[in-house]
């Protein structure tokens, strides 16, 4: 492994619990946590890594202690998979500048995903998408990216980095994003013309109502994520504090469904939850929320090793169907009841059971036509 020690500080134990310790049924009491030296992490799944950082939000602002907050109340959680291996390295050390910092992210992370692990960064300002994207630039990886904001943060007029860090990494080249898709934006804070840039460019882009409408529809647009972002300005503000910007957006209970839909895609291997602002925060209850989203991101990826590989066609479900002429093959999973669906050149991809219902009915499914724009 790389040396990372250079780059990571590490947990204190004894002031996150405050000298109590933790129960046996505890997640602290099951996981692998950088106290001292950096650990073997040879075993883990899934890797946590907290980043501090959030001058990108705003130049005067210092690391806050929001992944320490937030870790507070995850190694409270109880643990109930067991074959699940979590390892916490600690914080990323802050740079000197913002730029600094981005350079710190991309050489932890990048190593981290040449390990083959998953890895979960707790964030602070929602700019360090960017370094969770250089990592993958850093290896050479073609990714598809998918952000949950009530934001799109495209705008090349603001001086703000958190506000137009998009621009860079969808437009910059060499350009490795083949994809991207923006779940539950909020249509009051985005300019209409935004949109159908991201339309031309065939992004997919869904609105908090819809999303919440029909949550199972997401489901297939994060499995097929590399990289996820997640922003907690998408959480209501009574669900979570610390997100002043808005009083409506998705609820604690919707987020901790998302984060699941996450952990149960066998794609995704980075997802990074930002903007959390501890000063901001009412007793805490955004740091819990974030800690339990992680904990439902532990439950899918448990569900997700008990899926089945495509070319196993004992554990699915075979359908065909013929709409608009087009002979497809539907597959569902025996195991999750997930589905997939068939383009014209035999890739299967992601689907739900309403792209079935729909083909069925001889309707074309509006997922398989943007597949077969982009493809």
């Amino acid at each position: 492994m790389y040396d990372l020690q250079d780059f990571l500080e590490p947990v204190n134990m004894y002031a996150l619990n405050e000298d109590e310790g933790y129960n046996d049924g505890q997640l602290a009491r099951y996981m692998t946590i950088h106290q001292t030296t950096v650990p073997d992490i040879e075993a883990a799944d899934i890797v946590l890594l907290g980043v501090a950082e959030r001058r990108g939000q705003d130049i005067m602002a210092v690391a806050s202690g929001a992944p320490d907050i937030i870790r507070k109340h995850l190694y409270q959680l109880h643990y109930w998979h067991h074959d699940v291996h979590i390892a916490d390295l600690g914080n990323v050390k802050p740079g000197a500048s913002v730029t600094d910092s981005y350079a710190a992210v991309k050489t932890v992370l990048a190593e981290l995903l040449r390990m083959g692990k998953t890895v979960i960064l707790l964030g602070g300002s929602h700019d360090l998408t960017l370094a969770q994207y250089m990592a993958y630039k850093e290896l050479g990886k073609v990714v598809e990216a998918t952000c949950i904001d009530a934001r799109i943060d495209l705008r090349s007029e603001s001086p703000v980095r958190a506000e137009n860090f998009l621009m860079e990494m969808l437009t910059a080249e060499p350009n490795l994003v083949k994809h991207y898709n923006h779940i539950a934006f909020q249509s009051y804070f985005v300019h209409p013309r935004m949109l159908e840039t991201m339309d031309k460019l065939r992004f997919d882009c869904y609105r908090v109502g819809v999303v919440k409408d029909k949550i199972e529809e997401m489901e297939p647009v994060i499995r097929n994520t590399d990289l996820l972002s997640f922003d907690i300005s998408a959480i209501k503000h009574s669900d979570a504090p610390a997100n002043q910007d808005c009083p409506n957006g998705l609820t604690g209970e919707e987020a901790c469904v998302l984060s699941r839909y996450a952990g149960l895609s066998s794609a995704l291997s980075s997802l990074g939850i930002y903007g959390y602002q501890p000063e901001k925060d009412v007793n805490e209850q955004t740091a819990m929320q974030v800690s339990q989203m992680i904990w439902y991101f532990v439950d899918g990826k448990s569900r997700s090793k008990q899926e089945a590989r495509l070319n196993e066609p004992a554990h699915f479900n075979e359908f065909h169907t013929v709409f608009a002429e087009v002979d497809t093959t539907f597959l569902q999973s025996k195991k999750t009841g997930r589905w997939w669906m068939q383009l014209p050149g035999k890739k299967m991809i992601p689907c739900s059971y309403a792209d079935y219902l729909l083909a069925s009915r001889n309707e074309i499914p509006e997922r398989w036509l943007r597949a077969q724009e982009r493809d």
